[in-house]
């Protein structure tokens, strides 16, 4: 399964896209059926983590992010797909209610690091 990290709706409907979800298509393309933008919700509509430092990163993301309810992941290798790597505070959260819900492995592929 691929799984590109989530955004809060409100900040989707701002930016018109996900760049998560922009990126697993391109790294993907050829894989595309495996791609699922609905698993991971963005529950909360945190600050911005840009200009945030690293235990302020990991505390604003905690409990914003959310499995969706009936979502089979027991045994399933997951690889989680954002923008940008800076601190891993996202990719932190992401993978910890990911392996929460079942998940075996998580493995995370970013376009950059900060």
């Amino acid at each position: 399964m691929i799984v590109p990290v989530p955004l809060f709706p409100a900040r989707l409907r701002k930016r018109g896209l996900n760049q998560a979800l922009v990126l697993a298509r391109i790294f993907f393309a050829d894989q595309s059926e495996k791609i699922d933008p609905t698993i991971l919700i963005k529950a909360k509509n945190t600050p911005a983590q840009s200009g945030l430092g690293g235990p302020a990163r990991r505390k604003n993301l905690v409990g914003s992010i959310l499995v969706k309810p009936g979502t089979k992941l027991e045994k399933k290798r997951i690889c989680l797909v954002d923008d940008i790597f800076t601190t891993g505070a996202t990719a932190f959260e992401c993978s910890l209610i990911l392996k929460e819900k079942g998940a075996a492995n998580v493995d995370v592929v970013t376009f950059a690091r900060a």
